[in-house]
């Protein structure tokens, strides 16, 4: 089969290797779409952390099954999977949190990922498409990760909730906070990103970060009251530290974005206001099972989020391109079929 490898920042190579061959607890599959993520991008160039080379890329799927040993799926199924593979035996997988496994394997990350032909990966994390499309189960997983962020914010009814950065995950954190009630607001630095957040996704305020003073509209929107939730979706240290004078009192700050350098903020301010930070990393079952129904029953539409399609003979060549803001690369999408 034919595989991408990243074999260092900077440089994609196909190369082959043997089809897997099937194993007790495992599910073959052809892989049909692969989602590029900004997890993908950040590796190619060398800035992700958790990170380590050669590595194959690709965790946002869409597969069809070869062949499955537990009977579960038959051959032909389509299906999406949780990229996540944990230990299932670690505190945090026993409090059910296996999105946070101390031993867990990215696949595409810790472990090679799914762009290639083929794939084999454990069946417990293997999903039914519902009827889903294979456009819209390779964009599960990266709305997934929206959809837990949103849940660890608790978002209640009525709420502001300003989320920083207009990327997929930021998209599609907007998305769950509208699903869940809260008043948007949303936050970038790119005006063509803003524009589809109006247009396209309804969010309630738009706010551009370059040309206009943050705090001041924030104030203006939420009637002198500030958010009440607050979600990073950029991996900015600079937005990630910047926000926290957005905060109401009482507030609740999620970072979903990642970056390498330290979090720097005003201990009084932060403590006068009882404000909760909290972390939010990948999804869980729970999560990916939202976001299926949500797409099943149109309180989203997957397709407002690809701009760009490419064949998987020629993701090597079109790569680097989806690093340049000017491409307007909302979600690339490589189709192996």
């Amino acid at each position: 089969m034919k595989v991408l490898v990243c074999d260092k920042p900077g440089e994609l190579l196909y190369t082959t290797r043997p089809i897997p061959q099937p194993e007790k607890g495992y599910t073959l599959l052809k892989i049909k779409r692969i989602g590029i993520c900004g997890t993908d991008l950040h590796a190619f160039e060398g800035s992700q952390p958790y990170f380590n080379y050669p590595r194959v890329l690709g965790h946002e799927l869409a597969a069809e099954v070869v062949s499955s040993a537990e009977g579960e799926f038959k051959p032909g199924d389509l299906v999406t999977l949780i990229p996540y593979v944990n230990c299932q035996t670690c505190f945090a997988c026993r409090l059910g949190k296996t999105n946070c496994c101390t031993g867990i394997q990215v696949l595409g990350v810790h472990a090679d990922g799914g762009m290639a032909e083929y794939m084999q990966v454990p069946t417990r994390l293997v999903l039914a498409a519902d009827g889903l499309s294979p456009d819209e189960l390779a964009l599960v997983e990266p709305l997934a990760i929206g959809a837990h962020g949103v849940r660890r914010a608790a978002v209640v009814k009525g709420e502001y909730v300003l989320v920083i950065g207009a990327g997929p995950i930021g998209l599609g954190t907007m998305e769950f906070a509208k699903i869940a009630g809260g008043k948007v607001i949303a936050l970038d630095i790119n005006p063509q990103r803003l524009v589809f957040c109006k247009e396209k996704l309804k969010v309630d305020h738009i706010i551009n970060a370059l040309t206009e003073d943050v705090t001041a509209r924030l104030y203006e929107i939420t009637g002198g009251d500030m958010p009440a939730v607050i979600i990073d979706a950029t991996g900015s240290q600079k937005a990630i530290n910047n926000a926290f004078h957005y905060m109401t009192h009482g507030a609740r700050f999620i970072l979903i974005g990642l970056q390498k350098g330290e979090i720097s903020f005003s201990h009084p301010e932060f403590h006068k206001r009882e404000a909760t930070l909290m972390s939010s990393r990948n999804a869980t079952r729970e999560d990916f099972d939202q976001v299926i129904s949500a797409i099943k029953n149109k309180l989203i539409e997957p397709a407002n989020y690809i701009t760009h399609r490419v064949k998987f003979d020629n993701v090597a060549h079109n790569f680097s391109s989806w690093l340049d803001p000017d491409n307007g690369v909302i979600k690339a999408m490589v189709e192996v079929d």
